[in-house]
């Protein structure tokens, strides 16, 4: 039996080791592969693919996109990425300009209450990285503004606060059609994070269905036993295919390690074979990937 963990971020986003540093973590798990699916970017793939050519560890080129459903923030992941694609370059780089924006308005807003920063300590030694509200709590405590984390988050990072304007709002709609437009395996990540009713949870899922949502993670850092039979038999009524992550962020989630999450995490790598059959028998052309 080998192990799998399709859910890691990477420096490119939000997480603290480099793409290159996950691969001999990964192998030092045990996993046979991992899927990089940093916060709306691909920027890490192509470093991640060339860190893996001298290892056993295959990588599985991914994203993890922000979308708003019923006024929450959900994630879909996008599995088999084509990262040559034009078109979802071209999405991707509109994602990155609003986010850059916004990002400039938090800057400013921050330094009007007195918490002065630049984008160089906000970026670190990863000028290229995507910065995330992770970014500006780690700075706030780093220059003692706050206690921790936490305290950022809460005080000043919540979005529609007074410092930190909501997101240019993206739709499912639009973020599953990027992802099925350019032949992607898409999956709604961690599911009972957004703390939807029972109900709400099974529309959600419904309605990404009539989209295209080919894959449910049922597996996650977040969930006990009982929580992933409830989310296998959610991704059974809607013939999903279960996928399953840690969510490694690395130093960001230091509770979290790559292939076991907070330690009872094991993803067999038998969901990914299923994955590759459903993908290959939509998609016979993309042999690529396979």
């Amino acid at each position: 039996m080998s192990y799998i963990d399709l859910h890691v971020h990477s420096t490119a986003s939000d997480g603290t080791c480099s793409p290159a540093q996950l691969i001999p973590l990964a192998s030092e798990a045990g996993l046979s592969a991992i899927a990089l699916t940093d916060h709306d970017t691909i920027s890490g793939i192509p470093e991640a693919l060339h860190a893996s050519h001298s290892s056993s560890v295959e990588v599985i080129p991914g994203i993890e996109l922000s979308a708003v459903w019923q006024e929450k923030e959900i994630h879909i992941l996008g599995l088999f990425l084509d990262v040559e694609n034009t078109r979802l370059n071209q999405f991707l780089e509109q994602m990155r300009q609003l986010r850059e924006e916004r990002n400039d308005e938090i800057i400013r807003r921050l330094a009007k209450a007195g918490f002065s920063m630049t984008r160089e300590e906000l970026t670190g030694e990863n000028p290229e990285t995507v910065i995330t509200r992770a970014h500006f709590a780690r700075v706030m405590v780093e220059k003692h503004y706050v206690s921790s984390t936490k305290e950022a988050f809460h005080r000043y990072l919540e979005p529609g606060c007074p410092y930190c304007p909501r997101k240019e709002r993206v739709t499912p709609e639009a973020a599953m059609d990027i992802l099925t437009s350019t032949h992607a395996f898409p999956a709604l990540a961690h599911p009972l994070l957004y703390k939807f009713s029972n109900q709400d949870l099974d529309n959600l899922v419904a309605f990404l269905k009539t989209l295209g949502l080919e894959g449910l993670e049922v597996y996650h850092s977040s969930c006990n036993r009982y929580e992933n039979s409830k989310l296998k038999a959610l991704a059974s009524k809607y013939s999903l295919l279960p996928t399953g992550g840690s969510d490694f962020h690395g130093e960001n989630k230091p509770d979290i390690r790559i292939g076991t999450g907070r330690g009872n995490l094991h993803i067999s790598s038998l969901l990914l074979d299923d994955i590759r059959k459903r993908h290959a028998l939509f998609f016979p052309e993309d042999k690529g990937f396979f």
